[in-house]
């Protein structure tokens, strides 16, 4: 199926994953901290660390390196970086993690899906933790195809994801809609050739997602119905 957005034809949705369709910052808070405490650095509130999310992990544990003052060379960085994902995956494996879509997000994928739109989860997380955490919501029925950001050479703001994403859903990059929540999500989008809603309650890196240079600005995931003439539950 295929819907009218601003005079183009649409005929699948790619949305962003951390601070667009799942608050996580929690999470990567915690794994984190945990991983960070193992050389016995002190641990880093959430808030920065939701500052620090974006660009995937391996500039999550600079960016948290720099932060703490602790310059390490790349093999400790390496080493960190692993321990880091040890202890996010534990939080999935052992039921702790407190990951939760938020407010609308299950309304708009449930509506998306019923309109026979193809939907892509398209994010700088890695691909197993990316997967899981759609399993374990319960909403790896929605999504048609999940890339990660280990899947591509590139991860966003390089557009590669999100045509990767296109090229597995049969679906031309014009032809598709970017949901996301920073300016990462806005440049791949651009690079790509397709038009990007954003929301407005991201990270964002920090910035305040309501100065992106998008096409569109909600503040809700089920603020996307109306814009695409979808009712609850899918009908156009």
């Amino acid at each position: 199926m295929s819907i009218l957005w601003h005079g183009r034809l649409i005929e699948a949705v790619l949305l962003d994953l951390d601070g667009t369709l799942l608050d996580t910052a929690a999470d990567i808070a915690l794994a984190l901290n945990r991983a960070t405490a193992e050389r016995g650095l002190r641990a880093l509130d959430q808030e920065s660390v939701r500052r620090m999310v974006g660009r995937g992990a391996p500039v999550l544990i600079e960016r948290a390196t720099a932060a703490l003052g602790e310059p390490l060379d790349a093999s400790a960085r390496e080493e960190l970086l692993q321990r880091f994902f040890h202890h996010y995956g534990e939080l999935e494996a052992r039921g702790e993690f407190s990951a939760a879509p938020y407010p609308g997000a299950r309304e708009a994928l449930h509506a998306l899906h019923a309109a026979h739109l193809r939907t892509a989860l398209v994010t700088n997380k890695q691909q197993r933790f990316a997967t899981s955490l759609m399993d374990l919501l319960g909403l790896a029925p929605f999504i048609d195809v999940v890339v990660g950001g280990d899947r591509c050479e590139r991860r966003k703001p390089d557009p590669q994801p999100l045509l990767y994403a296109c090229d597995h859903l049969q679906v031309a990059a014009e032809r598709a809609l970017m949901v996301g929540d920073s300016i990462n999500d806005v440049e791949a989008a651009r690079g790509a050739g397709m038009p990007i809603i954003c929301v407005s309650y991201g990270y964002n890196e920090g910035q305040d997602p309501r100065s992106l240079p998008c096409d569109a600005l909600i503040d809700s995931l089920a603020d996307l119905l109306p814009l695409l003439h979808l009712e609850p539950g899918g009908a156009a």
